[in-house]
């Protein structure tokens, strides 16, 4: 079993930071794409939606095992209720992500499309084109971005609540650097 760390280490940072910013432009991104109906192709709109999609999932992946492989341990200082809750929705939100992201590929997938990484590779399709279960999949897909908005929001809120009502150090251990 791997020894807990006090504070997240430069990788974990760099995963965390690196997905925050894509989901600053992937979730906007979504919403402002057009309806999806048959027949039509996917347009650079899409295209880079996808493909943010596939590099959020692959960082999410890699941010999950390096979080089982180098653990970190509560913030020390916080009520029991506050560390629990905290772990929680950090699980939650990984889950949520790699389902939102995966869901997003499986109703892509449905369509009768072939889906590129960034235009230079084709995605393995993942359910059957024209799938009932593809076009469900869509809709839990846009319920799961949802969620994730909400979770992020509780997340970001709960963060700014410890700098600025608790005013302590959990915040610190996510920022780019060295804890101070």
């Amino acid at each position: 079993m791997p020894t807990e760390q006090l504070h997240y280490g430069p990788m974990a940072k760099v995963f965390h930071w690196l997905i925050v910013a894509l989901l600053a432009i992937q979730l906007p991104l979504g919403w402002l794409m057009p309806d999806i109906h048959r027949g039509m192709k996917p347009g650079i709109a899409m295209s880079l939606h996808v493909s943010i999609g596939m590099t959020i999932l692959l960082l999410i992946v890699l941010r999950f095992v390096w979080r089982l492989t180098h653990p970190v341990a509560p913030e020390t200082n916080l009520p029991p209720w506050q560390r629990v809750s905290s772990e929680l929705v950090h699980w939650v939100l990984y889950i949520a992500v790699l389902l939102t992201t995966l869901s997003g590929w499986f109703a892509a997938s449905a369509h009768d499309w072939t889906l590129y990484l960034f235009g230079l590779m084709p995605l393995p399709r993942l359910i059957e084109q024209g799938s009932r279960l593809g076009h469900n999949i869509g809709d839990l897909h846009a319920t799961l971005a949802w969620v994730l908005l909400g979770l992020v929001g509780l997340h970001v809120i709960t963060a700014f609540v410890h700098l600025f009502v608790y005013r302590d150090r959990v915040m610190y251990r996510m920022l780019p650097g060295e804890p101070v």
